[in-house]
């Protein structure tokens, strides 16, 4: 006799199952079923189908339908997985049925096994777990739950960090001057608090922009069980259900207004996922910033040196390469893959269930952590610790022919072309070449031409 495996049935029949496995047969069925990858479903995912048969054990007994022992031997288990606790009994695969059933009876199953160990009860993973519940209601409800969570605790914390690093750095560097570029090639000076308070809107502009989702994340599926109609649950439910939920986040949650759109659509999810994606190309654009800026250190750009992490090559000794900043333009890339991914699954809500609900989950929960991760890497590695080349800028700023443009409401723009173009094919100063080809006295140069005034916009009289 196999004693690694025990006996276990549900309504389809006998199935096999390990022994010390906390799971039952319906998770059993969609192991053998779905090897499709080796993505299991998200830490955050897991965790938030824990609180949801927590908040709804609660519910139940406080509607006098789930008795008290039971309702708090499953809100008990709900704790020991939200703490971290037996994550490894979940693993059905990403790519499974596509309304996810298959993780809330892993969930149901692991819960009533627990339960019924803490009651000394038998616990049924569908009639007490899962009362008043379906996976179609409950699975919507964990995604919008996983997102608001990660974002709240998470995500907007990060972002908010690397604000507030950026606007610490353009203090610090308030007073350099440097040649700005635009199409790559040199144009007028700009200093490094007007470059760095550029990224830190975007960055402020892109976390209000994520804010802005939380509303209608926050309005819930649960209620609507199978189609939207709510059957099976008590009418009171959704209602009691958000309150505890939002007793135990401490995020406020309210029953949607209508179950049918939570069910059939994942527009709130699409919505995020647009916005962690605009998200992923600020930090990008940031990132390739920083890298051109540290190119070099002799034949590139060379206007920073980015903090030196680990040797750049196996066979080139001595080098150092941007190792953060191409880390964080790699994971905003896949971000805005996992964009696409989202949008394509959004559109299968057929009649009344979206039926690619688990990789929606798997990729806007990536989505969300490769940003809060990138976003402190870029600006605890990269950021608070590159220091300037303030010689390097200086000797450029100097020989930049564009700085001429000050002098076009004084001589005119092909005056002005013509001392740019002697000044950049004799490799001089703009200021030398438009003293020999102006009636412009040295000292007014000096002062029209001054990169410290031209930051300032306008016009320098």
């Amino acid at each position: 006799m196999d004693t690694t495996y025990r006996i276990e049935q549900d309504s389809m029949g006998e199935i096999k199952v390990p022994q010390d496995a906390l799971y039952q047969a319906q998770t059993q069925r969609a192991v053998n079923n779905f090897a499709i990858s080796r993505h299991q479903m998200p830490k955050a995912f897991i965790q938030a189908l824990a609180r949801i048969k927590q908040a709804a054990a609660m519910t139940n007994a406080q509607l006098g339908l789930l008795d008290q022992d039971i309702a708090d031997a499953v809100q008990q288990a709900t704790k020991q997985i939200i703490e971290g606790h037996y994550l490894d009994q979940f693993p059905i695969d990403v790519f499974q049925t596509g309304s996810g059933t298959s993780s809330n009876m892993n969930m149901n199953e692991v819960l009533a096994t627990l339960a019924s160990r803490i009651t000394n009860k038998t616990v049924s993973p569908n009639d007490h777990v899962n009362m008043g519940q379906s996976s179609n209601d409950v699975v919507p409800t964990a995604i919008q739950l996983s997102c608001a969570i990660q974002i709240e605790h998470h995500l907007l914390p990060s972002l908010s960090h690397l604000s507030s690093v950026l606007a610490n750095k353009k203090q610090q560097l308030a007073h350099v001057v440097k040649t700005g570029r635009t199409h790559l090639m040199d144009a007028m000076p700009i200093t490094f608090e007007q470059e760095l308070g550029g990224w830190q809107a975007q960055i402020e502009h892109a976390s209000h922009a994520i804010e802005q989702t939380l509303p209608a994340l926050t309005a819930l599926a649960q209620g609507g069980t199978a189609v939207g109609t709510g059957i099976n649950a008590d009418p009171q439910f959704a209602e009691a259900f958000a309150e505890n939920l939002s007793r135990m986040t401490r995020i406020d949650f309210v029953p949607s207004d209508n179950f049918f759109f939570n069910l059939s659509s994942q527009d709130a999810t699409v919505a995020l996922s647009g916005q962690l994606k605009t998200t992923a190309v600020a930090l990008m654009k940031m990132a390739n910033d920083l890298r051109w800026m540290n190119s070099g250190p002799l034949a590139g750009l060379g206007e920073i040196e980015l903090p030196a992490l680990q040797p750049g090559s196996s066979i080139m000794p001595g080098k150092v390469n941007p190792v953060i900043p191409e880390a964080v333009a790699m994971a905003c890339a896949q971000v805005i893959g996992n964009d696409t991914t989202i949008t394509v699954a959004g559109q299968a809500g057929n009649f009344q269930l979206n039926v690619m609900l688990p990789v929606i989950a798997h990729n806007i929960l990536e989505s969300i952590e490769l940003l809060a991760n990138s976003a402190i890497a870029l600006a605890d590695k990269a950021l608070v610790g590159f220091t300037v080349r303030e010689d390097h800028l200086e000797a450029a700023l100097a020989k930049n022919p564009i700085l001429v443009t000050a002098l076009n409401p004084v001589i005119g723009y092909l005056k002005a072309a013509e001392i740019a173009k002697q000044a950049y094919r004799q490799g001089r100063p703009v200021i030398d070449v438009a003293e020999e080809l102006t009636e412009i006295s040295r000292d007014e140069l000096e002062h029209l031409l001054d990169p410290a005034l031209l930051v300032k916009g306008g016009i320098v009289e």
